[in-house]
């Protein structure tokens, strides 16, 4: 057997003649890089060289097959460099061509993931065997990073699926496992042993020495579900854009650009159809959008699954049992997330039939789980039996942190967290659950304030991936360190915060509600506000949020915190809650769940603005452009996440913009509200915001903060 190592591909060839190549490239993964480009040019090249030569093998070294493109690399490509980063495509793509056309078959092992151009490597083999196990998948991941396949990708799916199979793949970028990947049709063969696998693809070979071109080099090839002329496709490019900007709002155009290149696809020869496609990618590569979703959900959300915010030099904790202070909506919510999680939890509430009843919110959701085949019955029992409904504090004596969910009440949650220290020990961390209030002062009518923290849960916990972890001013090193370790323990996203007021993301969120009320104050018609905050990309408008919220629960805050002597940035000058203190003073209007706010409910679970907010607020005669409506909703939440980051209650803005896309649900476009600047400009930034100050006030003053990153020509990293 002769061996050579190409920049990292290991070329072997057997006595039977088949190449076997194996990617062990530089790094802890193989990727699309130059490094890879230099290899795969070489590699192709030899192959054509050897003179007896029955077919090739491509496999991996590494536990992942292939990760994909450098996108490090592609953040580095700038607007106008389309020409470069297009002949670059071209390159990569003639290589993979060659590959598909040689004249013996090319087969893919996939012995470990294959996501984006690593999948698109193995489309371009003759046929593809994967291993049996459930961390192998394949798939498109680009467009939820803003791109799209551009390595053949698309094309080839389009042509192996068509358009209807396809579509699902590429617009939402499904990771597909084994059995999945074999009734999609993009796998041929599965094999249970990973030791198997090398000897199954050369099998393969030795049996198919005729037969293995791919269909679309073949004559008389027509794509799976008809062309560009056919009928039903037609119909199906008629209605899709419409459908698409449903779900995009016009704001990402990564979707846009897949459908039409799956069009171009249906409608001109494979080749053309690859040129499209190169055209597309890098094109996409250069757009604000595709620099923001990278930079914010690769770059900085692997730095902080990589414990970037965690304490160094303290070793790992892991949480046999938790105990939980109130069986509550959010109290049963954590319980049901540490249950599934392995962790023991004792459930504790004033009352047994209490604590019982937040049980059963485990039980239903385990019965939703059966009902889809994601769990057996066996399984609904032993993480069933990880909760201990309780009435009492004996039952938290060994619990490794105990958290406190109970009403947002400063009084309540400092009385309950005193009566469980007393019979718990000093040894014991404790976490408040607490939205709004400040941990410092939590803490401060407890023992122990270094072992107080704040883990700040999402409503619904069981769908909300994010955690947000405050630190007092005297919560030390190892409480963080627990309480970090225990988010992940429980496979949720942490940012590690300072204490404040709302912290960050109930602060930033309560500028969204706020200027929807001043909005609304302003005399705009309120289905305006609502239609042009979902324009910006937020999931719903201010207006049906702080239903969602209840007004009640605003004014109860309010006061609270006009008790405690302390305000947010928005002081005691909130319009949110003057709105909110007016509708249920004179009209009862407390929320949803209050019988309605600034909506009506019907059962059947439909909605529609309250007639009376028009004569309460509506002024037909006000007009103010939709560009400022929408700016004014985005740029009131910018603007306080750049406070949050100048006052350090932010201590990085990787924690800034994961925080506000999975905790706040800010446009995913954006990439964050922190990261929106960056590609925005901060010259144009603090113009715009000079703009909106002279016409609605100062709220809209661009931060310090902004103006000195301006000067020394930096960015937010």
């Amino acid at each position: 057997m002769s061996t050579n190592n190409i920049h990292g591909f290991i070329y072997e060839k057997d006595a039977n003649d088949i190449a076997v190549v194996t990617m062990n490239m530089d790094g802890s993964v193989n990727a699309m890089n130059a490094q890879y480009r230099k290899a795969m040019s070489e590699t192709v090249d030899k192959l054509y060289s050897e003179v007896s030569l029955r077919g090739v093998v491509f496999t991996s070294a590494k536990t992942t097959f292939f990760a994909g493109g450098d996108l490090k690399e592609m953040l580095s490509v700038r607007a106008g460099e389309e020409e470069q980063q297009f002949q670059q495509i071209q390159l990569i793509k003639h290589d993979l061509r060659r590959l598909e056309q040689m004249k013996v078959p090319v087969v893919a092992a996939i012995n470990g993931a294959a996501l984006g151009g690593g999948f698109e490597i193995c489309l371009a083999c003759n046929h593809r065997i994967m291993l049996n196990h459930p961390k192998v998948v394949i798939g498109f991941p680009e467009v939820t990073l803003g791109l799209l396949p551009g390595a053949g990708g698309v094309v080839r799916s389009v042509h192996m699926l068509g358009m209807e199979k396809s579509l699902p793949h590429l617009l939402e970028g499904l990771s597909l496992g084994p059995k999945a990947a074999i009734e999609a049709g993009y796998v041929d063969t599965l094999v249970d042993d990973a030791d198997g696998l090398i000897e199954a693809a050369k099998t393969w070979i030795k049996s198919h020495s005729d037969d293995w071109q791919q269909p679309w080099d073949k004559k008389h090839h027509t794509i799976p579900g008809g062309d560009i002329w056919h009928p039903k496709i037609i119909s199906m490019l008629a209605i899709a854009p419409a459908a698409l900007f449903k779900k995009t709002r016009g704001l990402l155009p990564a979707p846009e650009r897949i459908l039409s290149l799956v069009g171009d696809t249906l409608a001109v020869d494979f080749d053309t159809a690859l040129r499209i496609e190169a055209r597309a990618l890098a094109y996409l590569i250069t757009t604000p959008q595709a620099k923001n979703i990278i930079t914010s959900m690769f770059i900085q959300m692997n730095a902080i699954r990589r414990d970037a915010s965690r304490p160094k030099n303290i070793g790992p904790n892991v949480v046999q049992k938790l105990g939980i202070l109130g069986a509550g909506m959010m109290g049963q919510g954590i319980a049901y997330a540490a249950a599934i999680a392995g962790i023991d939890v004792v459930l504790k509430d004033v009352t047994k039939s209490a604590a019982e009843k937040g049980k059963q919110y485990t039980q239903k959701m385990l019965d939703k789980g059966i009902s889809k085949g994601q769990l057996t019955a066996q399984q609904k029992d032993d993480i069933l039996q990880k909760i201990k409904p309780s009435d009492s504090y004996q039952d938290l004596i060994g619990c490794d942190l105990i958290i406190e969910a109970v009403f947002e009440d400063l009084a309540l949650k400092t009385k309950v967290i005193a009566q469980a220290q007393e019979v718990v020990g000093e040894k014991v961390i404790f976490a408040t659950n607490t939205s709004t209030l400040p941990i410092t002062q939590i803490a401060s009518s407890v023992l122990l304030p270094e072992r107080i923290i704040g883990i700040h849960f999402f409503s619904p916990v069981d769908k909300m991936p994010l955690i947000e972890i405050i630190c007092g001013e005297r919560s030390s090193e190892q409480t963080l360190a627990i309480a970090f370790d225990f988010v992940k323990q429980i496979k949720k996203t942490p940012i590690v915060v300072n204490d404040s007021l709302g912290f960050f993301t109930s602060r930033v969120f309560g500028t969204f509600m706020d200027e929807g009320a001043r909005l609304l104050m302003d005399g705009l018609d309120p289905v305006l506000i609502e239609s042009l905050a979902k324009q910006v990309g937020m999931p719903v408008g201010p207006l049906a949020v702080q239903d969602e919220v209840s007004q009640e629960l605003s004014k109860k805050a309010a006061a609270t915190h006009r008790e405690m002597g302390v305000f947010c940035s928005l002081g005691d000058n909130s319009a949110n809650v003057k709105v909110s203190e007016r509708l249920i003073k004179e009209y009862s209007r407390g929320g949803r769940y209050h019988g309605g706010g600034y909506y009506n409910y019907a059962e059947d679970g439909s909605k529609a603005i309250w007639p009376k907010l028009y004569s309460l607020y509506h002024k037909p005669e006000v007009e103010i452009s939709y560009q400022d409506i929408k700016d004014r909703i985005l740029f009131r939440q910018v603007i306080e996440s750049l406070k949050c980051l100048q006052e350090g209650v932010l201590r990085s803005v990787a924690d800034g913009n994961i925080g506000s896309l999975l905790g706040i649900g800010a446009p995913k476009w954006t990439g964050g509200y922190i990261q929106f600047v960056n590609t925005y400009g901060l010259d144009n930034f603090i113009k715009r915001c000079d703009e909106l100050v002279s016409l609605y006030g100062e709220r809209f003053v661009a931060p310090k903060i902004v103006v000195e990153k301006a000067a020394q020509h930096q960015y937010f990293d």
